[in-house]
This record gives C-alpha cells, structure tokens and sequence, in this order.
C-alpha cells in the first residue's frame, strides 16, 4: 500500500523503480529509462529522472535509503543549469553538455543530460565495482 505520509517516515522504497508524481507519459517515459539503466548497470546504487527546469523528479531507484535521488533531485538538475550558463559564458555556440562526472572517495555520480535536453539522468554508482566507461555507455544508449 503507498501511503505518502508512511514513506515520508520510512524513506524512499528500495529495489524498484517508482514513478513520482501523476500518471503520465513522461513519467513513463522515465520509469522506462531507469529500468534500461538497471538492465546495463544491476550494481547502480541509486538513479533518477529529473526535469532539469524546476528540478521535478520524475522517476527515481536506490537501494539504500541513505541515498534518496528524491532529496538532491533539485540540486542536481541546478548543477545542469549552472553549467549551461558557465558554457554559454565561453562562447562556444557548436558544443552542447552531454554529462557531468562527480567522483567522490567510494562513489562515482553521473549527471546525463537526455536527448530531449529537458531532462537529466541522475546515477550513482560505487567506483569499486563498476567501471566509469561502461557507466557512461550505458546511459548513452538507455534513452534509445
């Protein structure tokens, strides 16, 4: 049973991806998304779909509650915007951002920018067991 207020006190569900918001296209569009992303990557420790303007998320997974992609689904989407504004500030017209690659001790996060360029894929995965090149190829070739 989904009750929002027991989920508020437990944390997000772990081990499955869930749709947030209401029903609809691009929500299902993104839940598609994440299970391609599980598919190539079944160690990923946590993934989101988040709309880049105004940071909705709109698809999200983890598997530890620790690591809620609902809580930083916001920050991450403004991490794209300050980027494309930090781009724009060069003045390069021909290029355009394709992901962003945060390393941290023991993670690896992948910030993707979708085909769309209204949405970001959000991935977290543990630098020990996966490796950054097939990461990165899998969430190239998730969104086909």
């Amino acid at each position: 049973m989904n009750i929002p207020f027991l989920q508020k006190l437990t944390g997000p569900a772990l081990h499955q991806v869930v749709g947030a918001g209401p029903a609809s296209a691009e929500r299902s569009a993104a839940e598609g998304v994440l299970h391609r992303v599980l598919a190539g990557l079944p160690e990923v420790l946590a993934a989101a779909v988040v709309r880049i303007e105004g940071g909705q998320l709109l698809a999200s997974y983890t598997t530890a509650r620790e690591l809620n992609p609902g809580k930083v689904a916001g920050f991450n989407a403004e991490v794209v915007r300050q980027q494309r504004q930090a781009l724009a500030a060069l003045g390069q017209p021909d290029e355009a951002l394709e992901d962003i690659l945060i390393t941290l001790r023991t993670q690896l996060h992948l910030l993707r920018v979708l085909a769309d360029g209204r949405r970001v894929l959000y991935v977290a995965v543990d630098c020990r067991d996966t490796n950054l090149g097939i990461a990165r190829d899998v969430l190239r070739t998730c969104e086909a």
